[in-house]
């Protein structure tokens, strides 16, 4: 029979040591995550279904009270959707719900030759760690939440509000076909509490209420192909292109350089990051050539503004070299207003922390963007918490085991507070 707990009754002892119990369980149900690639088809993946399709029988196999899967249509992948599951534990209240929010899709694992651990999804478990593409971005936390109600299930505990676990696709490019497309088939209401463990820090004392604003743009530079042994016939877009994004890194760089110590890092960052290829031999001096940036941004500037500048700079160089150049908008997304650090989710959440680990936790903003962003953005409060050593994109990526296994406990805590 199960019974109603509120968090002051619970024997804190019980749940952690439940929650340590199903350590192996979880190191497993993570190991057989990591194996499936689950990668945009922007970066040339097939998408997220494989990964759902193993999570939904990972998820009937401990019986939640309702599982669903809502699948966003997308033709670029074999598959032709996106697909996204919610998982539903009831509690006394069927209405207001605790929402912890994880996503399946992975970024690629860039140089194969970097992953010196293990193969990128071939995980391996050593010196206390699960290596892996995906492990800690975002693995550890989808099963740590998972398990955190299978606890409270196998302990015949039912929890004041209802309980539901979202797995969403497409967190890594613009969450098109995963979040934003939940919210706006109106899963959340206005009341519900969010929770996105999706960052943090290696202690688990920190607590994401605010991110900065996210700019990524290309600069597609044009000139002329000819044969490297006759430069004076052609136009450098390869030249011409790197010169323009130094110039407009140093713009940008002293130009917006406030600080503001809510942030980690307190200042906006502007990075060059991809590099297409442009030409298939040495000796062919390229006609075309593209790179992008990311920009995180603090919230008081505009990134209309930002845009503006690079589009000066562009036509400076347009008519210094006589090569066309331009600036494509591809993700534009105006920081929301912070989750306000006296609201429910963050005072519960606290106290949760602070009852589990013995932390008292602080609040604070971060550049990277996480699904919490489109809540915010909907005037619904949530937050981002994990315990994480901070591997996500690199190689040799590793979620630990203590900190899958600590975040499990909280997340279990959390459920009956």
């Amino acid at each position: 029979m199960l019974c109603w707990l509120r968090l002051n009754d619970v024997r804190l002892d019980d749940v952690l040591s439940e929650v340590e119990e199903l350590k192996g369980e979880m190191v497993q149900t993570l190991r057989e995550l990591v194996r499936i690639p689950a990668i945009a088809p922007e970066n040339g993946g097939e998408g997220e279904l494989r990964k759902a399709e193993l999570l939904m029988r990972v998820l009937e196999k401990i019986g939640f009270d309702r599982i669903e899967r809502y699948d966003a249509e997308d033709g670029r992948v074999p598959s032709k959707v996106r697909p996204n599951i919610v998982a539903y534990r009831y509690g006394e209240d069927l209405e207001r719900k605790l929402w912890i929010i994880t996503h399946m899709d992975v970024v690629p694992p860039g140089d194969a030759s970097s992953w010196t651990v293990t193969r990128p999804f071939e995980p391996v478990v050593k010196d206390g760690r699960v290596y892996g593409r995906g492990s800690e971005d975002n693995g550890q936390a989808l099963v740590a939440s998972i398990y955190a109600l299978k606890a409270l299930k196998d302990l015949g505990m039912k929890t004041k509000r209802t309980i539901a676990l979202a797995f969403v696709a497409d967190e890594e490019q613009e969450s098109r076909y995963g979040i934003r497309y939940l919210i706006d088939r109106g899963l959340f209401g206005k009341d519900d509490l969010i929770v996105v463990p999706d960052g943090g820090n290696e202690d688990g004392s920190f607590i994401q209420v605010a991110e900065k604003s996210r700019l990524w743009f290309r600069v597609r530079t044009r000139g002329k192909q000819v044969h490297a042994s006759t430069p004076e016939k052609g136009l450098n877009a390869h030249r011409i292109g790197m010169r323009c994004a130094l110039a407009l890194d140093k713009l940008l760089h002293e130009k917006y350089s406030k600080r503001d110590d809510l942030f980690d890092p307190p200042g906006s960052t502007f990075e060059p990051t991809k590099k297409e290829g442009n030409v298939d031999a040495i000796n062919i001096i390229p006609g075309e050539d593209m790179l992008y940036f990311d920009c995180r941004v603090l919230p008081e500037y505009s990134l209309d503004d930002v845009l503006n500048d690079a589009q000066r700079v562009a036509e400076e160089f347009e008519e210094e070299s006589g090569a066309e150049i331009a600036v494509e908008t591809l993700i534009k997304n105006e920081a929301p207003a912070p989750t306000p650090v006296d609201s429910e989710v963050v005072s519960l959440l606290r106290e949760t922390i602070k009852r589990c680990r013995g932390i008292k936790p602080k609040t604070g903003g971060i550049g990277g963007g996480t699904c919490a962003a489109y809540f915010r953005e909907a005037g619904i409060p949530a937050v981002v918490w994990s315990t994480v050593d901070e591997t996500a994109h690199q190689a040799n990526e590793y979620a630990r085991i203590e900190s899958l296994v600590g975040d499990s406990k909280v997340f279990a805590l959390l459920a009956l507070s």
